[in-house]
């Protein structure tokens, strides 16, 4: 029975002693201090880590623009617009040069433009149908149209293999060949779209995805002094 009685007085004290250790201040030494300090910045070190490299390694790829080192399928479409850029780069300019030369795939080597021949000519004045007819067969040979046509071929193509100004080369492409459209209609193989429709497409995405900076001078040609200023250069 005095054992029972002496306990809850024990216990009460113990629960004081405990409550004024608790509310006593502690002194703390240099050697806590540089461990909680350490402990502190080793915690913050390893808590922001994984927020950089995540970071570093969530930028996406944007076609044709950075260093971030692409995907499989990202190079894959970045060969593809390369390739796209260069075809019709070389479809532009191979019509120049044959009607220019009259290289024989398509304009004799006498009705070259170089030997007095017209590059709107025959197109024109022998292809034109449908509503526009009476205006483009009115236009061919002329010389101002053989000089504009001419340009249009040279500039386009040459600017979309080197892949410079391809905002300006795809809006020009992309006027010629909705004009070369409307002069055949309607077209022989489909009640609407043909082939000019397509090519203006492709021309306008690859000037929207900077397709020029893939293998081009793209990137070059956007920091020259003469393009920041003219904007429409690019």
């Amino acid at each position: 029975m005095a054992a029972h009685r002496t306990a809850p007085t024990t216990s009460r004290e113990y629960q004081a002693s405990t409550d004024s250790s608790a509310e006593r201040p502690t002194t703390a030494t240099p050697e806590t201090a540089k461990a909680g300090a350490t402990g502190a910045t080793t915690g913050t070190t390893r808590g922001t880590e994984p927020g950089i490299r995540a970071r570093a390694t969530r930028s996406p790829l944007t076609i044709g623009r950075g260093p971030t080192v692409p995907t499989a399928s990202q190079a894959a479409a970045n060969a593809l617009l390369v390739l796209l850029r260069l075809s019709l780069g070389w479809i532009f300019l191979w019509a120049f040069l044959d009607k220019l030369f009259g290289l024989g795939h398509e304009t004799p080597s006498a009705r070259a433009w170089i030997n007095g021949g017209s590059p709107t000519q025959g197109f024109l004045a022998n292809s034109a149908t449908g509503p526009f007819e009476g205006f483009y067969r009115g236009i061919a040979g002329a010389a101002w149209a053989d000089w504009l046509f001419m340009i249009g071929l040279a500039g386009i193509g040459i600017a979309l293999i080197l892949g410079i100004g391809m905002r300006l080369a795809a809006g020009a492409g992309a006027l010629m060949l909705i004009l070369m459209y409307t002069a055949v209609l309607p077209p022989a193989n489909n009640p609407l779209m043909d082939e000019h429709l397509v090519y203006a497409m492709v021309l306008g995405l690859l000037a929207f995805s900077h397709a020029g900076r893939v293998c081009g001078l793209g990137g070059w040609w956007e920091r020259q002094a003469v393009v920041r200023r003219c904007p429409f250069l690019v």
